[in-house]
């Protein structure tokens, strides 16, 4: 073979026509079929490369054809109706006197896809060449002129300095400068930071800089919504227990999603074999949900108005979704195993990067699945569907059984959420409905009591002090004996990270 991989001779030419059409190889009976052939090598150059042999019939026999300046010229013509242009490599081999193979061969073409022949773009299946949908090609057309003109780094019209979150920007410079990202001597100026970051173009704010540092979003930016949500059962359909739906930038969604998880995840606990103190534990390591939800705010597709993020808690799974498909190139399977980084929004992953976030080497993923194999979890599933990926976490949210089996249960993995570990701390003294509301910093009442309150009711850890008036916004509430017993159980040896209340 030649340096480039084609055949120089009729014996490499035979080794070549064993391999037989795949993916990379295609075999036409003469350039009377020119045009098919072009087809699959416009094919080629939106996949991996490829080879047409001009000469070999389908089923591997090398006849080849009588090749005239005439032949050469029609090839060469035809090559330079790919747009955008491609190299196109055209070599003779000679079978026999009067007949030679020719054998048109590109490279990958993946900078500049999607290419076209005669207008149309084509992909290659297996063996088979077939029109491109027009959904894929849109994609490629968009990720192609991603360096330049992509959504992240197109300019905010119409916005200044003041629409964005000063504490935020200089919060991401003490972060970075503590991870060795950016200079020590990095201005406190938030416009300079913001050039430093390349989230300002020419004194111009980008939508990056929006996405990240924003503080107000309706109407010009309805896509900058994370969605909140605790359901009953297994499926969206099931009661609504706790619902928040809400504007934010980007680094206020990480924070705001991990202090959900947090408050609603059950708190169990174990002793480790050889140590005396207890362990707190959540059913899923809260790194994994964190590396996910990172990624779900990174690269995230943010120029749809309708796009979002999402954290659904269910009783036996959480899922994490976020908008926009996964980079070209990059498989759903991929993601479980080795893959390289393509950033979808560099500004906004550099930026995340320079806190110390992140990495940069795709390995996000790898480190997650890792993390639930140590903790005992089960690794979570990718899926895409609709526009969105996709993260599911199987989980048990609840315990099943009696009550008393339920507060047997208690202090296992199958226990309270902290929010209700800290509503019967509160409970310790009487204590009304609206002030625990307040506290847990809580607007929906009904969805307060009925998804936090009332199960500690019937499990007999709390009881109202007037039974006579359960509706009302200020009936009281007060720790029972068991309550009190459960309490200490799942404060004792605690490792400190129980979270607080907000301050009334």
């Amino acid at each position: 073979m030649t340096t480039t991989g084609v055949p120089g001779n009729a014996k490499q030419l035979a080794m070549l026509v064993k391999q037989g059409e795949g993916p990379a190889l295609e075999f036409k009976r003469s350039t009377g079929e020119l045009k098919e052939g072009m087809q699959t090598l416009c094919s080629f150059l939106n996949g991996s490369g490829g080879t047409v042999l001009f000469g070999v019939r389908p089923d591997g026999t090398i006849e080849g054809q009588a090749v005239s300046d005439q032949t050469l010229r029609d090839i060469a013509q035809a090559a330079d109706r790919f747009e955008p242009p491609a190299h196109v490599s055209i070599h003779r081999v000679k079978i026999k006197a009067g007949r030679d193979v020719i054998v048109v061969a590109v490279e990958c073409g993946r900078d500049m896809c999607p290419f076209t022949h005669e207008g149309h773009a084509y992909e290659r299946v297996s063996s088979t060449t077939r029109r491109m949908p027009q959904a894929k090609y849109e994609r490629l057309l968009v990720e192609r002129g991603h360096a330049k003109r992509r959504w992240e780094n197109l300019p905010a019209d119409g916005l200044t300095l003041k629409d964005l979150d000063r504490k935020e920007i200089l919060r991401t410079r003490e972060l970075a400068i503590q991870q060795n990202r950016i200079s020590p001597d990095t201005s406190r100026d938030i416009g300079e930071i913001l050039d430093r970051l390349g989230l300002r173009i020419d004194g111009v704010l980008t939508h990056a800089a929006i996405m990240l540092y924003g503080k107000r979003f309706l109407p010009d930016y309805p896509q900058c919504l994370l969605k909140l949500g605790r359901f009953r059962g297994t499926e969206i359909t099931g009661e609504i227990v706790d619902n928040r739906q809400e504007n934010m930038n980007a680094f206020a969604m990480v924070r705001e999603g991990m202090a959900f998880l947090e408050r609603t995840m059950p708190l169990g606990a174990r002793f480790p074999t050889g140590k005396i103190f207890r362990e707190d534990r959540f059913p899923v390591p809260l790194d994994a949900f964190r590396e996910i939800l990172l990624n779900a705010v990174m690269h995230r597709d943010y120029s749809h108005y309708s796009g979002y993020v999402a954290i659904a808690v269910f009783d036996d799974k959480i899922e994490i979704r976020s908008y926009g498909r996964l980079p070209n190139g990059i498989t759903v399977k991929q993601l479980s195993g080795k893959h390289d980084s393509k950033p979808v929004n560099p500004l906004i992953a550099g930026a995340f990067h320079r806190t110390g976030a992140v990495e940069v080497w795709g390995r996000g993923t790898n480190r997650v699945i890792a993390a639930c194999k140590k903790h005992g979890a089960v690794p979570p599933t990718f899926s895409e569907q609709s526009g969105f990926l996709t993260v599911t976490f199987k989980a048990q949210m609840v315990a099943g059984g009696t009550a008393s089996q339920l507060r047997d249960q208690l202090g296992t993995k199958l226990g309270l959420s902290r929010d209700q570990v800290e509503i019967l701390r509160l409970c310790c003294q009487e204590q009304p409905l609206v002030v625990m509301m307040k506290a847990a910093g809580r607007q929906n009442r009904t969805k307060f009591r009925d998804g936090l309150v009332k199960p500690l009711v019937e499990l007999k850890l709390l009881e109202m002090t007037s039974p006579d008036k359960p509706q009302s916004r200020l009936q009281k509430y007060k720790i029972t004996e068991t309550g009190l017993a459960v309490l200490k159980k799942k404060t004792s040896g605690a490792t400190g990270r129980a979270r607080k209340f907000r301050t009334q």
